[in-house]
């Protein structure tokens, strides 16, 4: 089996995503997949493409997208991705949509095809914070995990896809206001680790998050 895992890099005025450096502390095998990790552009329309890119090349299995929800206090394992693209502030190629579809002929949401409630259930076995969360926003995270389940359903059918987002790191946090939530790096990258394990070995809730429509 191979996993696409993949981080954002900066945005925001941020000098690091905690996504990607992450992502990058991953082991190169998990659960016995093969992992493979790329760093994508906090960009609107180039970021589908660059993931779509790596799936032909790779042909992975499973595709897991990770980006970073400065302010959120744990580790979020996304539910669902809602075809719209609203963008509070530019992305990193200036893109600022509004009120906008992701994709003209894609359906009004997806929900993610990993077993998203055994993903938190083991990271919390092991001492990390998580939890399932609702929504993924109308900003370039929402926007990739939409795309990723979209191609899945449209085009690339074997593929199973989810996201994750992840707390600021302790680094970025030093200069701003006290209680700001933050995770070390090296508990991000196993929270994800153990997430990857469950998602490769789990497929319980997969069927379920398939077929549910409401």
């Amino acid at each position: 089996m191979k996993v696409l895992v993949t981080g954002f890099d900066p945005f925001g005025g941020e000098k690091v995503n905690p996504a990607y450096e992450a992502v990058k502390l991953l082991p190169d095998t998990i659960a016995g997949a093969e992992i493979i990790k790329i760093e994508i552009p906090t960009v609107f329309t180039r970021s589908a493409e660059v993931v779509e890119e790596a799936i032909k090349k790779y042909e992975p299995d499973m595709v897991l997208d990770v980006g970073q929800a400065g302010g959120r206090s744990c580790m979020t394992v996304e539910r669902v991705a809602i075809n719209l693209k609203e963008a509070r502030i530019p992305d990193n190629d200036g893109e600022q949509p509004f009120d906008e579809p992701i994709r003209e002929d894609g359906e009004t949401a997806y929900f993610s095809t990993l077993p998203v409630k055994a993903m938190v259930e083991n990271m919390r076995a092991h001492g990390i914070p998580a939890h399932i969360s609702y929504t993924a926003g109308t900003y370039v995270c929402n926007c990739i995990m939409y795309n990723v389940l979209y191609l899945a359903a449209k085009k690339y059918p074997g593929i199973r896809a989810g996201f994750v987002h992840v707390p600021f790191e302790s680094g970025q946090v030093v200069d701003k206001a006290n209680g700001t939530p933050f995770m070390s790096l090296e508990m991000i990258a196993k929270a994800l680790e153990y997430g990857i394990e469950a998602a490769v070995t789990n497929k319980e809730d997969v069927q379920k998050a398939m077929g549910e429509t409401h």
